[in-house]
């Protein structure tokens, strides 16, 4: 924790809602450049994804050495394989995306992964989700179409790209859901580095072409801010319940907003804005059930 904030009589939920808001900043700054990269400067989706995966290992490294390589032992590799193979995929979609529809709009649309896990947590593990949920879920879905607007505004491949990334990284909170059951968190984190790398110079292979010099300091953010946003995410999870500090995920859409007007002279418009508040609603309303649901089952097992 920064020495500023240690020095301050904050409580532990002020703290995490702090920390969160430092994830949404340093994830909102990554997916900027990540579009200033292949709208503006036209380097390709995988060879971005690539460098993103190279850097973020590289600024993650020194935490692998203090916490030290017993931390990985695990007999889930497999498991693992697969959500490295999926974020990967949804990666790549979700650089895309960002490259063709408007960077509010992209950030708008991939407040949606609550409400996809919804879905997967129902169909795959055979979780029992209530009415109350399943209507949170049909709202939020309303939020995209709000969004979209179909029918008066042509559906392009950005969107669907944007939306099918988050329908993949839904899967792959359901796969971290389940590993978090025996892994340690710091086992999680590393092995999604040391295996998207390898698996991200694959395609970036087939489209290689060597960045200009003056775009090295960028590559090297990427790597910077995911990393800063990954562990800043980490403390917050640490400090208080998800239901209580991802409300504040969401400031994330203020500070695309921001990047967006000031890096990209794009301002968003209004329906954006009111599809972003009830998907943002929708989810907060799924993961402050979820926590009711949790409590409850805690309280009185007989009655699941």
């Amino acid at each position: 924790m920064p020495a500023f904030l240690r020095r301050l009589p904050l409580p532990p939920s002020v703290q995490a809602a702090l920390w969160m808001m430092g994830a949404a900043f340093f994830f909102a700054a990554l997916s900027a450049i990540i579009r200033y990269l292949g709208r503006d400067e036209g380097m390709h989706p995988f060879e971005t994804a690539f460098f993103r995966n190279l850097f973020g290992l590289a600024f993650m490294l020194p935490f692998l050495a203090r916490a030290g390589l017993g931390t990985l032992r695990t007999g889930r590799i497999l498991l693992y394989g697969w959500r490295s193979a999926l974020g990967l995929t949804s990666m790549l979609c979700w650089f895309a995306a960002l490259a063709l529809i408007p960077f509010a709009e992209a950030v708008a649309l991939s407040f949606t992964t609550p409400l996809f896990a919804t879905i997967g947590a129902a169909l795959v593990l055979g979780e029992r989700v209530r009415a109350r949920r399943w209507t949170a879920t049909l709202v939020g879905f309303a939020g995209v179409l709000v969004i979209l607007r179909p029918g008066s505004v042509a559906l392009d491949w950005g969107a669907a790209l944007a939306i099918a990334s988050t329908a993949l990284m839904a899967v792959t909170t359901l796969i971290v859901k389940n590993l978090t059951r025996t892994e340690h968190p710091d086992a999680i984190a590393t092995y999604m580095v040391l295996m998207m790398t390898p698996m991200s110079l694959v395609p970036a292979l087939f489209v290689w072409s060597w960045p200009e010099p003056a775009l090295w300091p960028w590559l090297v953010a990427m790597g910077a801010m995911g990393s800063f946003g990954h562990m800043c995410f980490l403390r917050s999870f640490a400090l208080a319940d998800a239901s209580a500090v991802m409300p504040y995920d969401y400031t994330r859409m203020i500070f695309a907003a921001a990047i967006g007007y000031l890096a990209f002279a794009e301002v968003p418009d209004e329906w954006t804005w009111v599809g972003a508040a009830i998907i943002a609603g929708a989810a907060v309303y799924i993961a402050r059930r979820e926590a009711v649901l949790r409590q409850s089952a805690v309280q009185t097992p007989e009655s699941r």
